[in-house]
């Protein structure tokens, strides 16, 4: 079965994890200070905090943002669930801006009026979708205005850059970028995330709150009387000085982290290489349409997705995946909109006004796109597509 997603790992990779189980630390140890400085140095921001998840990530960058009780988060329909859940996380409310059919990313004007029905809006998420950066300029233009912090999910999006040349995450458009570390994104870690900075004051609040709140760097202490012992640092003193939670990560994590790093620009290659052999090879199909094609020489190209107008052509998707994985295709489907999950329809969200999202929805397939995916396992997935897409249309005509 060749699966629609899948990490890389060499010996480069092992040997680092090994050489840290075999040091002092496997937790709270000098490799995660040395990965968030090479990853901030990679992505050009002056700070970057590594947790335990993207998810956790997304968390502590909305209430770092400020985001509270009240206050509304808004970000893209679609996208996985955790970067809504971050704006409930902080005890918020959370809305939905409709995407741009072509790059499935937030559709600026669509957020302008997103943002004029939440005056509330404390945070906005954009979500770099498959790779491939959202109109950044203009929605941080938009938000200015709005008063609202922009806080961006590149969970995809690690290595892409934007129009002006810098890379996601140097925070030239906004207060925080959230990257992932999870085993089916470019670089893994097992599990883990990334909040990239360029303001110290958020650095400093990010650090004490993925380590329960407690006071670290330089932080002054609050309550001097039994922090120093004639005016001297007592040794054991700490101060918990706001509620923070346990979302550190390992050095063994940071230590697969920081190998995969130094291999990022290769795996870069071969993802571009691959979604653009797949645009070339679609781009005569009356039936298969590459979403973000034209574009993928600014993308992390992440994950591979098609337009198929499965209605129009009376098979259904279903029967499509079905099809495929019995000659040995994996595929799936990203996402299921949001506001169509149970949790989010109970709290009273529709997809009534997001239209372009529920056309997206309605006719995607993700398909194969990793670094070790052959160039005989592309053509393979190539031909089968079209071979099994062919016959069951063939048995549609004949019913």
């Amino acid at each position: 079965m060749i699966p629609y997603g899948k990490h890389y790992i060499d010996e480069d990779d092992i040997q680092a994890v090994v050489d840290v189980l075999r040091s002092g630390f496997l937790t709270q140890g000098p490799t995660i200070a040395e990965f968030e400085n090479a990853f901030s140095h990679y992505v050009g921001s002056k700070y970057a905090v590594a947790v335990s998840s993207c998810t956790a990530g997304l968390h502590l960058a909305a209430i770092a943002a400020g985001l509270g009780p009240g206050d509304t988060l808004i970000t893209s329909p679609i996208t996985f669930v955790a970067s809504a859940n971050a704006g409930l996380y902080a005890g918020g409310n959370v809305a939905f801006a409709d995407i741009n059919p072509i790059t499935v990313n937030m559709d600026p004007a669509a957020l302008a009026a997103c943002l004029e029905d939440n005056p509330r809006t404390k945070v906005v998420v954009p979500v770099h979708f498959a790779g491939l950066p959202c109109e950044m300029e203009a929605i941080k233009n938009v938000c200015d205005r709005a008063e609202a912090v922009v806080v961006e999910d590149a969970a995809h999006a690690l290595g892409a850059t934007y129009n002006n040349g810098q890379r996601v995450g140097s925070c030239c458009y906004s207060l925080m970028t959230v990257f992932s570390l999870h085993p089916v994104k470019t670089i893994a870690a097992g599990e883990g995330g990334v909040i990239t900075t360029n303001d110290e004051s958020t650095y400093r609040l990010l650090i004490r709150l993925r380590s329960h709140g407690i006071t670290k760097l330089d932080d002054r202490f609050i309550i001097k009387e039994q922090a120093f012992t004639e005016k001297v640092p007592n040794p054991w003193y700490y101060e918990m000085q706001e509620l923070g939670f346990h979302y550190r990560i390992t050095d063994i994590q940071c230590a697969l982290a920081l190998s995969q790093l130094s291999k990022l620009d290769e795996f870069l290659k071969k993802r571009t290489e691959i979604a653009e052999k797949y645009d070339a090879a679609f781009a005569g199909s009356g039936y298969l349409k590459p979403f973000q094609s034209g574009k993928r020489h600014i993308s992390g190209n992440h994950i591979y997705t098609l337009c198929i107008e499965f209605d129009k052509i009376g098979i259904s998707r279903q029967k499509l995946m079905r099809c495929l994985k019995e000659c040995g295709i994996g595929t799936q489907v990203h996402y299921l909109p949001v506001p169509m999950h149970p949790f989010y329809i109970q709290r009273g969200h529709n997809m009534a006004h997001l239209p372009q999202a529920a056309n997206y929805y309605a006719n995607t397939l993700t398909i194969p796109l990793f670094y070790s995916l052959s160039a005989s396992d592309q053509g393979f997935i190539i031909d089968q597509l079209g071979n099994v897409l062919g016959y069951l249309l063939k048995k549609e005509e004949l019913k």
